[in-house]
């Protein structure tokens, strides 16, 4: 069982290790330095899954707007080569996915595996209506409502700078 929780202060160095371990290149740890210092994109949603104390994972969401509407975008998302597979990036993604829902959010898309993002609910974004600003298959863009009661926006995705789309 993974203890996933809100990323803290001391945790930054962590994340930043993670993320490094987890791509190969340096391209999603500065990801998330960049959308740290974006007072329109950060809305302080970044969690940490623990092994023993120690981040092994790490998901985060951000604001980001469809058609002018608020909505979040989950990436990035890591976990250190040597805990992936185990469940450490699902307890992370869930975890900020519980917050934001408490928060009042509603909608999140996520650009990734499209055999992957679905266990936690997530559909092609094109079902609702949501388009991404740049050419992608439509099994990988996917999108989310956590309240499905509540309206979803529709139009295209438009991320925070940091992005660079």
């Amino acid at each position: 069982m993974w203890i996933a929780r809100a990323e803290r202060p001391e945790d930054r160095s962590a994340v930043r290790a993670v993320n490094l371990a987890a791509f190969p290149t340096a391209g999603e740890a500065d990801l998330v330095d960049a959308l740290r210092a974006d007072a329109e994109g950060w809305v302080d949603l970044s969690f940490v899954a623990l092994d023993d104390g120690a981040v092994v994972g790490h998901a985060l969401l951000t604001r980001c707007h469809v058609d002018g509407a608020p909505a979040l975008a989950l990436a990035p998302c890591a976990v250190l080569p040597s805990h992936q597979g185990r469940g450490a990036g699902a307890a992370a993604i869930r975890a900020a996915l519980e917050a934001a829902r408490e928060a009042g959010e509603n909608l999140v898309v996520v650009l990734g595996h499209a055999d992957y993002y679905p266990r936690f609910g997530f559909a092609p974004a094109s079902a609702r209506g949501v388009r991404a600003p740049f050419d992608v298959p439509d099994e990988a863009f996917m999108a989310l409502a956590l309240d499905a009661a509540r309206p979803t926006p529709t139009g295209t995705v438009t991320y925070p700078r940091a992005f660079g789309v």
